[in-house]
């Protein structure tokens, strides 16, 4: 079987292109000193950390340190990244930047424990990704010539996680953090959504659940290559999830985790995050993408308990990207076919981003800086808004039901939509063809494909005859039947173009705007879970449930001639597994012969309810 080396992988997740950009412009061994220390933790294990430190030393500087799974490389005192720090203002006007391999990984010592779990109120040599942060910090502090006593943390996708842990029982050196992207539980970001196991992400399993014998500067994984770029046709003839235990042995501990708890027991719950951020006292930067395909739960809800348990500065950043997006310098921001708007991520680096850490780690740090509480992007309207709080408040409530003839309509109905599901022809989550491991420009693609298969049901607006602004959480309250005993529900929304529309640079050559159906947002319930996500229900075959999905944030105008439309199905393939539809205890143990043709039916009074910002 042909493997594809880290290295494909790290293309992604260090976010390359950015440095590749900045290498041109900036070179980083002319104005700084490089050294790499091991760093000695409370329990005695070393932890492998690269300084850069700024080669004027006329001044002393702050620090901003990144912790990382996905290796502090280069390695070696003579090799340089090309870009250091969060962006290049911040590179070039100086400050110290720290990298870090977190316990178990790359060069430093100890065995890895994937999203390890906070251990509250630790003594003696207790550690976790807190203690390990703190302790760091302490050393770094001690040693690092001409530092001015400040720290601050940042990191995109697991590295912002590690930034959301660095503010758990916080060193008091720091001063500022900006978690990006940060996962903030597996049961509901990237692996799995409302307990649905992200099909997706299967192939990057083997960056995680490999156990290291020792410090080592290469990688000892390997991704399994699909033999194919068409995902969709590899997992359905794969079959049951059971299957891909031909890849995946006893030896890849994260594969035998979700395997052994497919509900979310005290495995999952212990390592989320979120529940421990309380009393929090460094100033917060939480940044998220909203059209994020890895993490949205992880930014919203951070920021989100921060502010609801701290008194702390606390402001979050929503741009118009997708996974890391404004960490790059690109002149036109698009996520798939949809084009947002010029420099988006260079105005937040240098207007938002830079003042944030400046602040707090060079100026006053008093919280008096020129910042809104929340800037997130109209992805309708394609501008920034500027908020005093998220949600924002002077919004109302709008409430639409799908009702009869494939509308919405402002009343509920007797009406009854129903479609038939089988398992072995699952409706895609988009309609390209590729083998990525985490899929991105499907946030934004066109729904059309969905739109007219019979196991899709489709509710949608007449033309808008004025702006509509939605803003915050979307729930979806519906209420749905079953022949079967188990059923996955997906609700969609979508923002139909109108006929005339102009294309985009960025638009697919086999595509046309008009017309378009723009996903906004999406979500999936694994209907097991419909009443306790601890406790597993089977449905009783034909009796009318309630099953609520809340879909993340959006901020969002639906433009006058424009619609809005719901979608409503029961497979996402393959971005979720596969419902076998017949109630088993572990869908992971499902044999071929659970996999059942059932038929859904939804009411007419199932409803979708969104918040309408009044102007």
């Amino acid at each position: 079987m042909k493997l594809f080396r880290f290295s494909l992988i790290l293309l992604f997740l260090s976010f390359l292109p950015v440095q590749i950009i900045a290498q041109e412009e900036y070179d980083v061994k002319e104005h700084y000193n490089k050294t790499e220390v091991d760093i000695p933790m409370r329990d005695g294990t070393l932890l492998h950390t690269t300084i850069y430190s700024p080669k004027d030393t006329s001044k002393e500087y702050p620090i901003l340190m990144q912790r990382t799974p996905y290796s502090s490389r280069p390695y070696g005192e003579d090799q340089f990244r090309s870009l250091i720090s969060p962006n290049e203002y911040l590179m070039k006007e100086g400050n110290i930047v720290v990298y870090q391999d977190v316990r178990g990984r790359w060069m430093s010592e100890g065995k890895y424990d994937n999203m390890r779990a906070i251990i509250p109120n630790k003594s003696g040599d207790e550690f976790d990704e807190s203690s390990d942060t703190y302790d760091t910090i302490e050393w770094l502090i001690e040693n690092v010539d001409n530092n001015n006593g400040r720290v601050g943390t940042w990191g995109i996708s697991y590295p912002g996680h590690y930034a959301v842990a660095s503010l758990v029982d916080a060193h008091p050196a720091l001063k500022a953090s900006s978690p990006q992207a940060g996962i903030g539980d597996f049961f509901f970001d990237d692996f799995h959504h409302n307990g649905a196991y992200l099909l997706s992400y299967w192939r990057v399993t083997a960056l995680f659940g490999y156990d290291k014998t020792g410090p080592t500067t290469e990688s000892w994984y390997d991704l399994p290559d699909l033999g194919t770029q068409d995902q969709y046709q590899f997992f359905l003839d794969v079959g049951p999830l059971s299957n891909l235990d031909e890849y995946y042995g006893e030896d890849n501990v994260f594969w035998q985790q979700l395997k052994e708890h497919p509900n979310y027991d005290e495995f999952w719950k212990s390592r989320g995050i979120i529940q421990h951020l309380e009393d929090i006292k460094p100033a917060v930067m939480v940044v998220g993408g909203l059209f994020d395909a890895e993490d949205l739960y992880g930014p919203f809800n951070t920021y989100k308990k921060i502010e609801e348990t701290s008194d702390n500065y606390n402001i979050m950043v929503f741009g118009p990207w997708s996974h890391g997006d404004w960490a790059r310098q690109t002149e036109r921001q698009a996520v798939g076919n949809v084009y947002f708007g010029d420099n988006l991520s260079e105005d937040y680096q240098r207007n938002i981003e830079t003042k944030f850490f400046n602040h707090f780690l060079k100026g006053d740090g008093d919280g008096n800086v020129d910042l809104a509480e929340a800037y997130v992007y109209d992805t309708g309207a394609r501008k920034w808004n500027s908020y005093e709080a998220w949600p924002p408040k002077n919004t109302e409530e709008k409430v639409f039901y799908l009702g009869d003839d494939q509308e919405l309509t402002a009343e509920a109905t007797n009406n009854e939509e129903s479609f038939v599901s089988d398992p072995e022809k699952p409706v895609s989550y988009n309609d390209e063809i590729k083998a990525v491991f985490t899929p991105r420009e499907y946030m934004t693609g066109d729904q059309r494909f969905g739109a007219r298969r019979p196991d899709v049901l489709v509710f949608e607006t007449e033309v808008l005859e004025e702006d509509m602004k939605l803003t915050g959480e979307i729930l979806a309250r519906l209420n749905v039947a079953t022949t079967g005993t188990s059923a996955d529900w997906v609700v969609k929304v979508i923002d139909v173009y109108p006929p005339d529309a102009e294309d985009y640079e960025e638009t697919m050559e086999h595509l046309d705007m008009d017309n378009y159906h723009m996903m906004v947002r999406s979500e999936v319930m694994r209907g097991r879970f419909r009443n306790s996500f601890e406790n597993p229900e089977p449905f009783e075959p034909n009796k009318k449930t309630s099953v609520n999905i809340t879909l993340q944030d959006i901020n969002h105008t639906f433009k006058k001639g424009h619609k809005l439309q719901i979608q409503v199905q029961s497979t996402w393939f393959p971005l979720i597994d596969r419902n076998p539809q017949t109630f088993v205890p572990n869908i992971f143990e499902a044999e071929e012969e659970d996999f059942q043709k059932q038929t859904h039916t939804v009411f007419g009074d199932s409803a979708i309810e969104f918040s309408v910002l009044k102007e």
